[in-house]
Parts: structure tokens; sequence; C-alpha cells
């Protein structure tokens, strides 16, 4: 398969991006691949197309259905496996976030609330204890917010997205002296007109 100028570079730079992501760089291109070709591939064409070992291809497709970014389809008459991903921004996004969430946020929580339930943390430290309980409480909340983001439907996500800093307005509780934003917003929020 022949890739344009525009697909090669959207695809090595979506393999150096992986990189400083911690994700392996041929599992990047592959992903970037599929997306950018948005029809199914099986894994010979990918090793062609990308110039990468068959081994290699083999290895970074398990990792990519084990993130759930791809599946794996097939064509009438061929026995092989393609595989594809969403052309859907959103849903690629969600389904990262969701899996990230699992393997790396999820456990830390857990680490967290053990520590902060063993009796031995009460003759640590008050700071250290006060650190690991607070970081415990933050990031049940960032948890329990980024639960309930990743329930909305994709389009209420994106309007929420876009309203960005506006929201700051309908929260903020005082002048914002503890973040030394100046308060260019009210405080409380104006009612919307009637009728």
């Amino acid at each position: 398969m022949e890739l344009t100028d525009i697909a090669r570079r959207f695809i090595v730079h979506w393999g150096e991006m992986g990189s400083n992501w911690g994700v392996n760089r041929s599992v990047a291109q592959i992903h970037a691949l599929l997306f950018v070709h948005g029809q199914p591939l099986h894994a010979e064409d990918i090793a062609d197309t990308l110039v990468l070992a068959r081994s290699n291809v083999s290895n970074s497709l398990k990792e990519l259905l084990n993130w759930r970014l791809i599946r794996v389809t097939h064509v009438l008459g061929d026995r092989r496996d393609y595989y594809e991903t969403s052309g859907d921004v959103w849903e690629l996004f969600r389904t990262i976030v969701r899996e990230r969430k699992e393997r790396e946020f999820d456990p830390t929580v857990a680490l967290l609330r053990e520590l902060s339930q063993d009796p031995a943390l009460d003759k640590e430290a008050p700071a250290l204890q006060d650190r690991l309980r607070s970081t415990l409480d933050f990031m049940q909340t960032l948890g329990s917010w980024s639960d309930e983001m990743l329930r909305l439907s994709p389009a209420t996500l994106e309007k929420i997205l876009r309203l960005g800093a506006q929201v700051q307005r309908f929260v903020r509780p005082g002048d914002g002296a503890e973040t030394g934003a100046p308060n260019v917003f009210p405080v409380t929020p104006p009612m919307p007109p009637m009728g």
C-alpha cells in the first residue's frame, strides 16, 4: 500500500508522540495507520506498509487489542484476520482515558486507600499522614469526575470541553485570590433571560 505524504507524516508523528506517552513507537504507528487508512488491514499489509518485522506487528496488534483500540474483523473469502480502529476521535479518547485509568490510576487509589486504613499509618509523622490522606481524597475526587465524564455522550462531553474556562464563573467561590487569577466573572452566574 502506498502512503500519501500527509498520511506518512501523521503516522511518523503519532509514533513519536506515542514514545513520549510511554507507548511503543510501532504500536502507535500501527494505530495511526489503521486510523488514517480507515479500512481494515491484515498484518502483512501493515508490516509491508510500515516496513516492520511481522513479529513486531503481531506483538503490537496484541497490545492494541488489549487496549481495546482496535478490533478484529474478517473479509469474505479471506481467512486472515483484519484489523480496524474507530474513526471517531471521541470514542478513541474515551477508550484511552478508560484504559489508562484502569491500568495506572485505579491501582494507585487502591494502594492509597490500603495505606490510609493501615493502623501503622498512625505511627507515621502527622505531615505524612495528611499528605497520604489528602492525596487519596484528591485522587478519589478526580476518579469520580473522570467516571462521570466517561459516562457522557460524546456530544455532551464536547460541549463541556468547549465551555472550558467559562465554567469557572459558575463554581468560583471567591475572587480568585487562591489561584492568583483576577475576578473577571461575577461569583454568582447571571440569570438567563426569561421567555
